[in-house]
């Protein structure tokens, strides 16, 4: 890729996130460019990786020039830079490193929108110096302690090698299923001692929250604050459910006229519909990513892509017979194409 080819790119990933959340990091951008997954940000975040780059699909000089190119944007655009140091969710907390190169300040920086207030610069610069989470992973396959060569239902990374939750001074904790977000919230602000348990989900290729390993007692502190205002709790989260409704209702609307701006051949109704299902909350569509809530013209595309595929082509009955995945894709790509000019032209 040239460089001012990666220059546009760059520009375009950054400009998607200043959109979503009024200040743009390097992580965004490799992310918005698809060189990482959030996965991989997961496993480096948890202190599993040496560095972001060797879990990258480039190397470490091309991350260095996105940076580079990253802050180039950034300046011109007048955004506010802000120094964001990286540490690790591992007990030692050390600090993270991009790549192996020994500077790593290009890659810190948090680049906020010069029209954010200063409270909100701090609480962005408070979030990011907070150390993240204690991270101990339920393991789906057998492994061995670094420590007792013994085994267990978690394990947590110190030094670069799995240790038992005994062996790493953690196994007076008790655990707490994830479902009930404010007992959650309550049991950690009570423990002194918390971590965040997860587990990899195959399928999806993520890391998935399980819930919390807290202190006993904390845990039973926490139960109490929670009957205690069970009712207010419940009228609040009633009153933002309606609120959430009527934010969706409101983006899907604006989703459907951006499709038809971009498709003026496709059907009103047809394009609300791709609005509603691709924009359906807690659905992992590409409607719900922060490029369709910016309305990027990609990731539109996308979501009219993806409703053509299953209601225009054989995709669906492909895939029962037993077609893979790539080759199902490939058999279906001159229909796709035929559909997205009908939709673009009015003519068919």
């Amino acid at each position: 890729m040239s460089k001012p080819n990666l220059a546009r790119r760059v520009a375009q990933a950054a400009e998607i996130a200043l959109a979503d959340h009024r200040y743009v990091t390097f992580i965004d951008v490799v992310t918005g460019l698809r060189w990482l997954h959030t996965r991989h940000v997961d496993v480096w975040r948890q202190g599993r990786a040496a560095t972001l780059a060797e879990l990258a699909a480039v190397d470490g000089d091309r991350l260095l020039t996105t940076a580079a190119l990253l802050r180039s944007w950034a300046e011109a655009k007048g955004l506010r830079p802000v120094p964001a140091p990286y540490v690790s969710g591992s007990r030692d907390r050390r600090p993270l490193r991009f790549t192996a190169h020994p500077e790593q300040e290009p890659f810190t920086v948090h680049w906020l929108s010069p029209d954010l207030s200063e409270a909100r610069v701090r609480r962005i610069a408070e979030r990011q110096a907070r150390p993240p989470d204690l991270v101990v992973v339920e393991p789906s396959a057998a492994w061995t302690c670094a420590g007792c060569a013994d085994s267990g239902p978690y394990l947590i990374m110190e030094d670069d090698r799995p240790h038992c939750l005994t062996c790493a001074d953690l196994d007076h904790l008790v655990f707490l299923a994830a479902g009930n977000a404010a007992l959650s919230r309550r049991a950690k602000q009570e423990s002194g001692l918390a971590a965040v348990v997860v587990r990899f989900d195959r399928r999806r290729k993520v890391y998935q929250r399980r819930g919390l390993l807290v202190e006993e007692e904390a845990l039973a502190r926490a139960e109490e604050r929670c009957l205690a205002d069970e009712d207010a709790r419940s009228r609040r989260r009633e009153r933002d459910r309606e609120r959430r409704a009527e934010q969706d209702v409101v983006y899907q609307e604006r989703m459907a006229a951006e499709i038809a701006r971009l498709f003026p051949g496709c059907p009103p109704e047809r394009a609300r519909s791709i609005a509603e299902h691709a924009g359906l909350r807690g659905s992992g569509r590409v409607g719900r990513t922060a490029a369709a809530r910016a309305l990027d013209e990609n990731a539109i595309t996308l979501a009219v892509i993806a409703s053509i595929r299953h209601l225009d082509t054989g995709y669906d009955a492909m895939l029962m017979a037993g077609v893979p995945r790539a080759e199902a894709r490939e058999r279906i790509r001159d229909a796709i194409e035929r559909k997205l000019a009908e939709f673009r032209t009015g003519s068919g």
